[in-house]
C-alpha cells in the first residue's frame, strides 16, 4: 500500500465516522421534531385525569334497575342507590309538583349522596322534608352559606341532614349526610309552577335527567406588573366558576344499565272539559274520573331518568279560553295571575315587510344521535318556507363555525339549494362555542334598515355551562334582531332558551322528536309570519300594583300575555292594551270576576326574582342592588335561589363516633338519543360508577365525567373560534421547547462535522 493509499484510506474513515455522527445526531434531531409536533397536535385531545378512580360498573345483562356495583376486595357490592317518584297536581293555571327522592344505602359503610337534578326553569322551589323512619324533619329556608354552614356542622356531629341548593333555575343539588347501613332516607321537595299555553295546547314539562354540559376552560391573561415593581403576570378568567357542581358522572349507556327509575303521577284538573290528552314521549294509561278531570299514570311503571316528560291537554270544545284570572289572598296582599290571549290577525290584511332571518345550528358533538337528525329536518323545513322577499343566510357551529354567505343573500332557488346542501352534510362533532355564533348572528350591517324585520333562528339542545355569557352578549348586540330558539333533543336547556328568547325578544319552542318537526316549525313560522302584539301595557283602576314583568314583552301568535301582580286590594278592573301589526287592541277584566288560584305568591316571587336577574344581565341593575332584591323576595315568600337553601337537620344523632363518613356522587343517565363518544371522546372509556371516598371539610370533589374538549378540524371553516376548553397552552409550550433543543441539536451537528 502506498502513502497515498493510506492516506486516502484513513480519509475515507474519518468521513465515515463523521457521517455516522451526523446521522446520529440527525435521526436525533428528527426524533426531537416529531415530539415537538406530536405535542403540538396532542394538545387539543380530550384531557382525561390520572388520578380518575377506575371503579367497575354493573353491565347491561345483569343489571337490576336502578343499582350499581361497586368492585370490593372481596368482589362486587352494591352502591348506594336512587329511585325519585314525582306526583304533580294541575289546578287550573298553575301545577303544583311534589319529587321524592328515595335513597337506599345497601352497604355496611355510612353514606353521604349528592346528587345533581333538573327542574323546570320557572318553577319556585318552597318546600324540603326529610323522611327518616317514622319521623318527618321540615326544612328551613337560609341564607345558602348559612345553610351550607348548618348542613356541614350536622354531617359532622353524625346527624341525618339534607340540604336542597340551586345551581341554576333549572339545575339542584340535593345532599344527604349520615344515610346508616341499611337505611332508606326519604329526600322531598315542592314547587309551583305556572301551566304553559301555546293557542288551542296547555302543556307541562317534567325535565328528568340533566344533559351534559360544555364548560369553556378559564381564559388567562397576561398582565403587566412592572408599574409595580414586578414583572409579567396572569390574570384567570373563568366563564363557568362552578363547573363542578353542574358536571355529575355520566354513564355510557353501552356499558352500563339505566339508572335512577322514576314514576310520574298527574292529577289533571283543568277546570274545562278536556278533549284529547298526550304524552309525547314516554307511554302513560289515563284515568277519566269526569270530564274535567284526568289521572295520568306511566304505562310500564317507572322508567329510567333519561328524557324530559311531557304532557299537553286540550279543551273539548273547539277553541281554548282566551282569557284567565286568578286571585288568592296571602297575609295583607292579593295576589293576581292573568293570562291573556290576544286574537290572531292574518297576515294576508296587513302590509308584509321583508325580512332577513339568520338561521343558526348547533353541530356540537352533544348534538349526535338523533339531536342532529331533528336540527337538520328543522332547518331544512325553515328554508322550505322563505319568501322571494326574504333574505337569509346559514351559521353553524361546533368549536368552530362557518358562516355560509359572507352577507345575507337573496331567498332564490339558487341560494337555498346550496343552503340545503350546506345543511345536509354536517356532523355533530366537537365543542360547543356558543357565544361567538351569537356574536355572529347579531352582527347587523344595516342595523337602520326599517323596511325589514331581523329574526334569528337559533337551533341548539344549550348544552353548556356558560348561560350568563350568551346573555351578556345578547343584551349588549340584539339591536333590531328577534331571537328565535329552538330547543332540539330529548333534554334541552330550557333555563338557557327561555332566559335567551325573553332578552331577544322572541320565543322558545321545543322540538323532541323528528316526528314534532312538521308540527312545531310550522307554530314557529306562523309566529314569524304574522305580526306580533307589541306596545303592550297594564293599568289598574283602582289598585296599586307591582307587576311582573317589569318589562312586558311581545306577544306572538296564539300566545298568551302572563301576568302577575301584587295588589293592595282586589278592586276595579285591570285594562290591557297594545297594537296587533299597524292596529291597536285592548281588553279590560274586571277583578272581581277572578277565580280562587294556588300558590300565586310564589309564582309571582319567583318572577320577580326572574325580573331581578335581566335587570342585572341588562346592566339596569348593579349587582349588589340585583342580588339584595333577590334575598329579601327569597326569604319573604321562602324560596330556593341563587342565594338562599333548603335545610333540613335530624336532631337525632345517628352515626356512631369514629365510625367514617363516604361520599357518594350519584350519577346520571346520559339523555336519550345522544351519542356518548360524540360528547366525551372516541377514548377509551374508564368504567364510572359513584365516586366512593371520606368525605372531610373543603375535599375537593372528584369527577369522574368530563366533557368532550375542542378538536382541531380540518375542514375550512370561515372563523376558527378559540380552543379554550384544553391545557393546549401547557403542551404547545413544551413541544416549541422540543422544536428549539432540535434544532439546536442540528445546528450542533453541522458544526461537529463540518470540515475545519
Amino acid at each position: 500500500m502506498t502513502i497515498c493509499d493510506a492516506s486516502e484510506t484513513s480519509r475515507r474513515i474519518r468521513l465515515s465516522r463523521k457521517m455516522r455522527i451526523l446521522l446520529f445526531f440527525l435521526v436525533e434531531g428528527v426524533a426531537a421534531l416529531a415530539i415537538g409536533f406530536a405535542a403540538l397536535f396532542l394538545s387539543f385531545d380530550p384531557v382525561w385525569s390520572a388520578e380518575q378512580p377506575k371503579q367497575a360498573v354493573l353491565r347491561p345483562a345483569d343489571a337490576r334497575s336502578g343499582s350499581l356495583l361497586l368492585k370490593t376486595e372481596d368482589g362486587y357490592a352494591d352502591a348506594l342507590r336512587l329511585g325519585v317518584d314525582v306526583d304533580l297536581t294541575v289546578s287550573g293555571p298553575t301545577v303544583r309538583a311534589r319529587v321524592t327522592q328515595i335513597f337506599r344505602n345497601p352497604t355496611k359503610e355510612w353514606m353521604e349522596a349528592t346528587y345533581v337534578y333538573p327542574l323546570p326553569a320557572g318553577s319556585a322551589v318552597d318546600t324540603l322534608k326529610m323522611v327518616v323512619g317514622d319521623r318527618v324533619v321540615v326544612g328551613d329556608i337560609k341564607e345558602r352559606q348559612q345553610a351550607r354552614a348548618i348542613y356541614e356542622q350536622a354531617k359532622q356531629n353524625g346527624q341525618k341532614a339534607a340540604l336542597t341548593e340551586q345551581e341554576r333555575p333549572n339545575i339542584f343539588t340535593n345532599s344527604v349526610a349520615n344515610i346508616g347501613p341499611g337505611e332508606t332516607v326519604l329526600v322531598q321537595i315542592e314547587y309551583q309552577e305556572p301551566v304553559q299555553q301555546n293557542g288551542n295546547a296547555f302543556s307541562l314539562r317534567v325535565p328528568m335527567v340533566v344533559g351534559p354540559r360544555y364548560n369553556p376552560q378559564p381564559v388567562v391573561q397576561s398582565v403587566d406588573l412592572r408599574a409595580d415593581g414586578g414583572g409579567w403576570g396572569a390574570t384567570t378568567t373563568d366563564p363557568v366558576p362552578d363547573r363542578d357542581r353542574i358536571s355529575p358522572p355520566v354513564l355510557d349507556p353501552a356499558e352500563n344499565a339505566p339508572i335512577n327509575p322514576t314514576n310520574i303521577t298527574v292529577h289533571l284538573q283543568a277546570g274545562f272539559p278536556l278533549g284529547e290528552v298526550k304524552s309525547h314521549f314516554h307511554q302513560v294509561k289515563i284515568e277519566s274520573p269526569d270530564n274535567a278531570t284526568r289521572i295520568i299514570k306511566l304505562a310500564e311503571g317507572a322508567v329510567p331518568a333519561d328524557r324530559d316528560f311531557e304532557l299537553t291537554w286540550k279543551p273539548a270544545a273547539e277553541k281554548a279560553p282566551s282569557v284567565g284570572l286568578f286571585r288568592e289572598h296571602v297575609g295583607n296582599s292579593d295576589y293576581l295571575l292573568t293570562f291573556v290571549t290576544p286574537p290572531s290577525v292574518e297576515q294576508a290584511n296587513e302590509k308584509q315587510l321583508p325580512r332577513e332571518v339568520i338561521f343558526v345550528i348547533d353541530n356540537s358533538g352533544s348534538m349526535g344521535g338523533t339531536s342532529i337528525i331533528q336540527a337538520k329536518a328543522s332547518l331544512l323545513y325553515a328554508l322550505g318556507r322563505l319568501q322571494p322577499t326574504d333574505r337569509f343566510n346559514v351559521i353553524r357551529f361546533d368549536d368552530t363555525m362557518d358562516v355560509l354567505f359572507p352577507t345575507p343573500v337573496a331567498a332564490n332557488s339558487t341560494n337555498i339549494g346550496n343552503a340545503t346542501s350546506f345543511v345536509s352534510a354536517l356532523q355533530a362533532r366537537g365543542g360547543t362555542e356558543m357565544v361567538p355564533a351569537m356574536r355572529a348572528a347579531l352582527s347587523d350591517t344595516n342595523h337602520d334598515d326599517a323596511s325589514t324585520i331581523r329574526q334569528v333562528v337559533f337551533l341548539t339542545d344549550g348544552a353548556i355551562g356558560n348561560e350568563q355569557q350568551l346573555f351578556e352578549t345578547i343584551s349588549a348586540l340584539r339591536g333590531r334582531s328577534r331571537i328565535f330558539m329552538v330547543g332540539i333533543g330529548s333534554a334541552p336547556n330550557t333555563y338557557l332558551m327561555t332566559r335567551a328568547a325573553e332578552l331577544g325578544r322572541g320565543t322558545f319552542t321545543h322540538i323532541g322528536s323528528v316526528e314534532q318537526v312538521d308540527e312545531r316549525m310550522r307554530d314557529l313560522f306562523g309566529k314569524l309570519e304574522n305580526p306580533a302584539v307589541t306596545g303592550l301595557s297594564a293599568k289598574f283602576s283602582d289598585a296599586t300594583a307591582d307587576l311582573t314583568p317589569a318589562a312586558i314583552p311581545d306577544v306572538y301568535r296564539d300566545e298568551p300575555l302572563v301576568l302577575a301582580a301584587k295588589l293592595d286590594k282586589l278592586a276595579g278592573s285591570v285594562e290591557i292594551k297594545g297594537r296587533i301589526g299597524d292596529r291597536p287592541w285592548s281588553v279590560t277584566l274586571p277583578l272581581a270576576n277572578a277565580a280562587e288560584g294556588k300558590g300565586l305568591s310564589k309564582l309571582w316571587a319567583r318572577r320577580k326574582i326572574a325580573d331581578a336577574e335581566v335587570a342585572r344581565t341588562t346592566r339596569q341593575a348593579s349587582p349588589e342592588d340585583a342580588d339584595k332584591t333577590i334575598l329579601a323576595l327569597a326569604l319573604e315568600h321562602q324560596l330556593v335561589t341563587r342565594l338562599t337553601s333548603l335545610v333540613a337537620v335530624d336532631e337525632t344523632p345517628s352515626r356512631p363516633d369514629g365510625e367514617p363518613l363516604k361520599l357518594s356522587e350519584l350519577p346520571i343517565n346520559l339523555p336519550a338519543g345522544w351519542d356518548f363518544a360524540k360528547v366525551f371522546g372516541e377514548r377509551p372509556r374508564l368504567p364510572v360508577a359513584p365516586t366512593e371516598r371520606r368525605a372531610e371539610a373543603g375535599d375537593v370533589k372528584v369527577r369522574l365525567a368530563a366533557l368532550k374538549r375542542p378538536v382541531v378540524t380540518t375542514a375550512p371553516v370561515t372563523v376558527q373560534l378559540p380552543k379554550t376548553a384544553t391545557d393546549a397552552e401547557l403542551k404547545m409550550i413544551a413541544g416549541v421547547i422540543l422544536l428549539t433543543v432540535s434544532l439546536l441539536l442540528m445546528m450542533f451537528n453541522r458544526r461537529q462535522t463540518s470540515p475545519h
